[in-house]
């Protein structure tokens, strides 16, 4: 599966607002992070909820498919998992930000999908032309 990824300037920037907001807890750089993320992939910023823990402590984050983020606070994860690390954790934001990404605007996507997918089979043909170009008679 490809994906399209933010240019390296981009992801550094990101990574570097996340890193600042597990260590210093500023708003405005974990809001500086997705928000250049979102404005690379066209999205509207998800709905982001902190916790303490989620799921008594055995999950690190949770999104739903109607764009809620929850993820546990940088400040709890410091005192209450196993891996506290800071990369982990914004590994987790990335990986929580990536189910958010690919599910997103998901019914629009899947009415676009099944619109392509019959698109020329149904027999609609232009120029008396099938839609692999050809005439009825086999010939272009």
């Amino acid at each position: 599966m490809r994906m399209i990824m933010p240019p390296l300037r981009q992801r550094r920037s990101v990574d570097k607002y996340l890193s600042r907001y597990f260590q210093e807890y500023h708003p405005s750089d974990f809001n500086r992070a997705i928000a250049e993320l979102c404005r690379y992939y066209h999205l509207r910023l998800p709905k982001i909820e902190w916790y303490e823990y989620i799921d008594w402590g055995k999950t690190a984050g949770k999104t739903y498919e109607n764009g809620q983020i929850y993820l546990v606070h940088p400040e709890n994860w410091k005192r209450g998992r196993k891996y506290k690390s800071e990369r982990k954790w914004i590994n987790t934001v990335y990986h929580e930000l990536g189910h958010y990404i690919f599910w997103a605007d998901a019914e629009n996507k899947a009415d676009n999908f099944a619109f392509r997918m019959v698109r020329g089979l149904n027999g609609n043909h232009r120029n008396g032309q099938h839609g692999n170009g050809y005439h009825r008679n086999g010939h272009r």
